[in-house]
């Protein structure tokens, strides 16, 4: 019970904590020992009825409580507002959910990416920083480096614990789901489970913005994609779309996601998350509508301009019948860097029958390709032309 209710509560008791003390490490103290005074006390006598409003409680008189034994912020305790230290009649409705503002404050811009996706993970998901490290494939002092400049830089640098003002919202949405999504990616390549903590984030920013168009359509992209990831391997071993174990799909997360897309799309979505999350969910249906899809990718690319979304449409047209239109598509684009460019230019110029010229579009594929399920699956694609 207490590992669920962590895992539930940490990041608003958190949030709560900073609002009040206005600092990271402290809040982080504060949370830490209400948990552990949870730990002792709950099993003896008993969850309370609310185990969030007890948290804050006990964390916000724990933090007082420090604050007065450092005698050098002994002067600053009339600043403090001092909550008496009541357990047992807690009313929820006065304690504000300011997780909102923390996950603002973990996305923001003066931050490196990489600040903010190891802050959003420890603040909001309540990761440990080993956990953390060993999804980023870093030592753990190098996470811990990270977590300690990002907050260092919030408290050097002002950055204010509050949502941002209109003017400036729409660009900072846009950086909040850019770094969820990111979280998601790495989960999906198969390590710590960082897909499903992603989507547990992108339900809590569309519990706290529930108008938001493109936060829904994150959200449901996830679990779309989420629902497949069983059928994605073979062993180690990646498996294409076509090729996929239907049945080990999730579809009623399938259906879930569907419903989030729906409310995306009620709510006026056209951004490229929304799009993004349409194409999900055809490529979800038993017979996908190729044409649909590259016509999906076509509006993703006037949003985006991306390359990687333009290789995405050319794919989608040689799904839908015409492979010499998506390989003069592919032709244009400079991505020769990029392992999926010549993955596909291969496959292209494979069912075009230039067998020649495939190889060599696999061969340069397989020395960018730095997993051994992506060296493999292309070993096997190269062996069969």
């Amino acid at each position: 019970m207490l590992e669920e209710v962590f895992r539930d509560e940490w990041g608003r008791v958190l949030a709560s904590l900073i609002g009040f003390l206005g600092d990271f490490d402290k809040a982080e103290e504060a949370v830490q020992d209400a948990f552990a005074t949870a730990a002792e006390r709950w099993p003896v006598a008993g969850v309370p009825a609310n185990p969030g409003a007890w948290l804050v409680t006990t964390a916000r008189n724990r933090a007082i409580d420090r604050i007065r034994r450092e005698r050098t912020l002994a002067e600053k305790i009339h600043l403090l507002p001092v909550p008496e230290n009541v357990m047992d009649e807690l009313d929820d409705t006065v304690i504000k959910d300011e997780r909102l503002e923390l996950i603002f404050t973990c996305c923001h811009p003066a931050l490196p990416l990489e600040g903010q996706v190891a802050l959003t993970l420890r603040a909001l998901g309540g990761l440990e920083t080993a956990d953390i490290a060993r999804a980023f494939l870093v030592s753990e002092e190098t996470m811990k480096r990270r977590l300690t400049r990002a907050k260092s830089k919030i408290k050097a640098t002002g950055i204010p614990f509050a949502v941002p003002g209109a003017h400036l919202l729409p660009d900072r949405v846009d950086a909040v789901l850019a770094v969820i999504y990111l979280i998601y990616n790495e989960g999906y390549s198969g390590r710590l489970d960082l897909g499903g903590e992603a989507i547990r984030l992108g339900r809590l920013l569309v519990a706290l913005m529930p108008d938001e168009p493109e936060a829904h359509g994150l959200l449901a992209l996830m679990m779309i994609h989420h629902a497949r990831r069983q059928a994605r391997f073979s062993g180690e071993d990646l498996v294409l779309l076509d090729d996929q174990d239907r049945s080990l799909w999730d579809l009623r997360q399938i259906a879930a996601g569907r419903a989030v897309l729906d409310r995306a799309m009620e709510l006026g979505g056209r951004g490229a998350y929304v799009a993004q999350a349409a194409i999900a969910s055809l490529q979800a249906r038993e017979r996908i509508d190729w044409p649909q899809v590259a016509e999906l990718y076509r509006r993703l690319v006037e949003l985006t301009g991306s390359p990687v979304i333009e290789l995405n449409r050319a794919v989608a047209l040689a799904q839908a019948g015409d492979p010499a239109a998506a390989l003069r598509t592919v032709d244009g684009l400079d991505l020769d860097g990029y392992l999926y460019f010549h993955s596909t230019r291969g496959e292209l110029l494979r069912r075009l029958g230039r067998d020649e010229e495939a190889r060599a579009a696999y061969r340069r594929a397989l020395d960018l390709a730095t997993s051994a399920p992506e060296r493999r699956f292309l070993t096997r694609r190269l062996e069969q032309v």
